[in-house]
C-alpha cells in the first residue's frame, strides 16, 4: 500500500512500533506496508527517539530546537486539555506523567484546574452506562466490526466504517464510506487484512453487508461468505443488544465526543483526513480507562496469519455430501429443495449426516455451520 502524504509520518510511526514488538518476520511486515527491506531498517535506526519528527523526510532544518523555557503546571494542563478537549483528569494525568513531568497533580485537582479556565463540561458529552466488560486473552482473536450511525457532510452522507481488535481496543480501520454497500466495506477490510493479518473470528452487526442469522440467508451474505471463504469465523450481535460489539460501541461514543460534535465536514476526503489524525491519537496516546490506563498499541501486535491473495480450495470430509446452490439460493439434495442463501450463489455446500438421526443433516458452508435440516420437514421439489 502506497503511502499517503497526509498520513506519512504516523504509518512510519506506526510501521516500526509493530516492527518493534518482533511478531511477524521484518520482510513480512516490509510486505505489508508496501516498503521495501532497506526502507524498513531505514526508519528503525531513526526511531531512536520516541518524537515524530524522527519519522519526517530529512530536511536542512536543526534536528531538535533550542530549549524552551519550562511551562507552569497549569499551562501544560490546559495545553493537554485544548489538544484534547474531550480527555478528562484521569487522562491528562497519565499523560502528563508519560511525558516526563515529576510532580502531577491529582486528576481531581486537575478536574479543579479545568474547572477554573473553564474548560470542564459538568455533563460531558456522550457519557452514558458503562457496559459490562469481557476481553479476550490475546490481540485477534477476536474483532468487532460496525458502521457507526451516519451523518451528513456538505456535500453527502458519511458512513464511519470502524474495526476494533477485543483484547486491546487498537483501532485496525476507520474508514470514511458513503452508504453501506458490500464492494467498499470488503475493500477496507482487504487492507486491514493485508497490513495486520487475519483475526479468528470478527463479530458484526445484523443486516447488511453483513447478514443474519435470522434472516433468509441465514448470515450467510457475500460479505460474510467472503470471510468464511478466508477462514475467519463469524458471529452477530443479538437485535436490541448493543453490548455484544460493546468495545466497538464505545468507539464510536469516543468518535462522537472527539471528533464529530460540533463540526461540519466538507466531504469524506476531508472526514478521512480528521479520522486518521484521531485515529493514531486514538491507538497511540490517549490513555483508555479500560485496559488500565495503557494505550491500545502497547497491547496490540499483528496477526500471524497473512492475507492470502487467492482464495483457498474448498474442502469437504469423505461423508459429507456435497451440492451446488443454485442461482435462487437452493439447494437439491435427494429430491428435495433446501434453501440456502443467495449469497452462495454458485458455491459448494456440504450436508453433513448426524449419527443416529435418520434424515437429519448438518448444512455447512466451509467450517460454518449455518442450517439444520430434517428432511421429514421438508417438501419435495422438482
Amino acid at each position: 500500500m502506497p503511502w499517503q502524504e497526509d498520513t506519512r509520518m504516523s504509518l512510519r510511526k506506526e510501521f516500526v512500533h509493530l516492527a518493534q514488538q518482533q511478531k511477524l518476520p521484518l520482510a513480512e511486515l516490509c510486505r505489508r506496508f508496501g516498503i521495501s527491506r532497506k526502507t524498513g531498517y531505514k526508519w528503525l535506526d531513526r526511531a531512536t527517539c520516541p518524537n515524530e519528527r524522527d519519522f519526517a523526510d530529512r530536511s536542512r532544518r536543526p534536528h531538535s530546537s533550542p530549549c524552551q523555557t519550562p511551562r507552569a503546571i497549569e499551562k501544560q494542563v490546559v495545553r493537554v486539555r485544548q489538544r484534547h478537549p474531550a480527555w478528562g483528569g484521569r487522562k491528562i494525568a497519565h499523560v502528563l506523567k508519560r511525558e516526563g513531568l515529576v510532580e502531577v497533580p491529582a486528576p481531581s485537582t486537575i478536574t479543579h484546574i479545568l474547572r477554573r479556565h473553564g474548560l470542564l463540561v459538568e455533563k460531558e458529552y456522550g457519557h452514558g452506562r458503562p457496559y459490562q466488560r469481557f476481553e479476550h486473552e490475546a490481540p485477534n482473536q477476536l474483532w468487532q466490526m460496525d458502521f457507526k450511525g451516519h451523518f451528513q457532510t456538505t456535500t453527502g452522507r458519511c458512513d464511519p466504517l470502524t474495526i476494533i481488535d477485543d483484547h486491546s481496543r487498537f483501532n485496525l480501520s476507520l474508514q470514511a464510506l458513503r452508504g453501506q454497500s458490500t464492494e467498499p466495506v470488503k475493500d477496507t477490510l482487504t487492507e486491514v487484512f493485508r497490513r495486520y493479518g487475519l483475526p479468528q473470528r470478527i463479530n458484526m452487526d445484523n443486516g447488511q453487508p453483513w447478514g443474519s442469522p435470522r434472516a433468509r440467508d441465514h448470515g450467510v451474505s457475500r460479505f460474510s461468505a467472503w470471510l468464511i471463504r478466508l477462514g475467519i469465523k463469524i458471529s452477530f450481535s443479538r437485535p436490541g443488544h448493543p453490548q455484544t460489539n460493546g468495545k466497538d460501541e464505545r468507539f464510536h461514543r469516543s468518535l462522537k465526543a472527539e471528533v464529530l460534535h460540533n463540526r461540519l465536514f466538507d466531504d469524506l476526503q476531508q472526514a478521512q483526513i480528521h479520522f486518521d489524525r484521531w485515529r493514531q491519537i486514538y491507538n497511540y496516546e490517549r490513555p483508555h480507562e479500560g485496559i488500565a490506563m495503557a494505550v491500545p498499541a502497547d497491547r496490540y501486535s499483528p496477526s500471524v496469519h497473512p492475507f492470502p491473495e487467492q482464495l483457498p480450495t474448498i474442502e469437504y470430509g469423505p461423508n459429507d455430501h456435497v451440492r451446488k446452490v443454485h442461482q435462487l439460493g437452493r439447494v437439491s439434495f435427494k429430491g428435495y429443495w433446501i434453501l440456502a442463501s443467495k449469497g452462495l450463489r454458485g458455491q459448494p455446500v456440504a450436508f453433513r449426516p448426524i449419527p443416529q438421526q435418520d434424515g437429519v443433516f448438518e448444512l455447512y458452508y466451509c467450517h460454518h455451520h449455518f442450517r439444520t435440516i430434517n428432511l421429514r420437514d421438508c417438501k419435495k421439489g422438482r
